[in-house]
């Protein structure tokens, strides 16, 4: 046993032991460095659009009920971040940042809707059932920005979490 003691203890396996060392070490640090210049601006500013945001839902009483009750089920949305946008009340939309639009209930006033944006960092995702949406409509929706058709509920969670990650929260 000895002999094997021995035979690590040269000099050529005291160098290569301090080389992997010095990489294991460098290896952390960079990792740490992708953590902290990566993931964790993605985080902060995710936390900060969940917490912030509000979503507005353009329904009516049957169609926001619904779409309130998946989205605060979730555990993500708070229900003070959302609120109810009825037919006549349409420019209390203007200061959301995310608007989430029923396509039975507004389907109708879609150009409406897109008239009501601030810019084109507020995101809208329409909820739609499939094939609902006319084509013509489609292509004009497909032009948008930062714009989604969802007919899944389960989609529509993933959409709107991307979409506050993709478009920035701007306290004015």
């Amino acid at each position: 046993m000895d002999q094997i003691f021995n035979f690590f203890n040269q000099p050529f396996f005291a160098i290569i032991g301090g080389f992997s060392t010095l990489l294991v070490i460098l290896g952390i640090l960079y990792r740490i460095a992708c953590w902290s210049f990566c993931i964790v601006p993605v985080a902060i500013r995710f936390g900060i659009a969940i917490y912030k945001r509000e979503v507005a839902i353009f329904a009516d009483d049957k169609a926001f009920g619904d779409l309130e009750e998946c989205l605060t089920n979730s555990k993500i949305f708070k229900k003070r971040n959302i609120v109810l946008i009825r037919d006549g009340s349409l420019e209390k939309a203007k200061t959301k940042t995310v608007f989430l639009v029923d396509w039975t209930s507004f389907g109708s006033k879609i150009d409406k809707i897109f008239a009501l944006r601030k810019n084109e960092q507020t995101a809208i995702v329409i909820y739609a059932k499939p094939g609902s949406i006319p084509q013509d409509q489609m292509n004009i929706i497909a032009n948008q920005i930062n714009v989604i058709v969802v007919n899944f509920k389960g989609r529509l969670l993933n959409d709107i979490s991307t979409l506050l990650i993709t478009t920035s929260y701007d306290n004015n």
